[in-house]
C-alpha cells in the first residue's frame, strides 16, 4: 500500500522548492515520481500550430515537472508539518457487514489521512 496518494497534501523536503506545500496531481509509479501542484515549474516550448477553428496554439508554457517520491512527505492535518505515514487495521461495519480495513494515519498525531 502506497504512502503517498493522489490529492494528498505534501511538502517538498529537498531541492530548489524546499518547504513548499502542494496537492499531488499525479503519481508516476514506474519512475517513483510525483507531480505536485505549484512546485518544480519548468518552461516547455511547443510548436505554434493552428487548429481547425483558426486559433493558434503553442509557444512557451510553464508546467509542473515530476519530483522523486523520496523528496516529498505527507503533511499532518493537525500540525500542518511533514510526517511519516503508518497503517492500522480497523473493523468497520457497513450495511450490517463487518469488514477489516487498512487505514492510513499520521504517525506524529495519530489522525487519519
Amino acid at each position: 500500500m502506497a504512502n503517498i496518494k493522489k490529492d494528498d497534501l505534501v511538502q517538498v523536503l529537498s531541492g530548489a522548492d524546499r518547504g513548499k506545500q502542494g496537492k499531488v496531481l499525479e503519481i508516476l509509479v514506474e519512475q517513483n515520481r510525483v507531480i505536485v501542484e505549484g512546485v518544480n515549474f519548468v518552461t516547455k516550448h511547443s510548436r505554434v500550430s493552428q487548429t481547425q477553428r483558426g486559433t493558434k496554439t503553442g509557444g512557451i508554457e510553464t508546467m509542473e515537472a515530476p519530483i522523486h517520491i523520496s523528496n516529498v512527505a505527507v503533511v499532518d492535518p493537525s500540525t500542518k508539518k511533514p510526517t511519516r505515514v503508518g497503517h492500522r487495521v480497523e473493523e468497520k461495519i457497513k450495511d450490517g457487514v463487518k469488514r477489516t480495513v487498512r487505514v492510513r494515519f499520521a504517525k506524529k498525531s495519530g489522525k487519519d489521512l
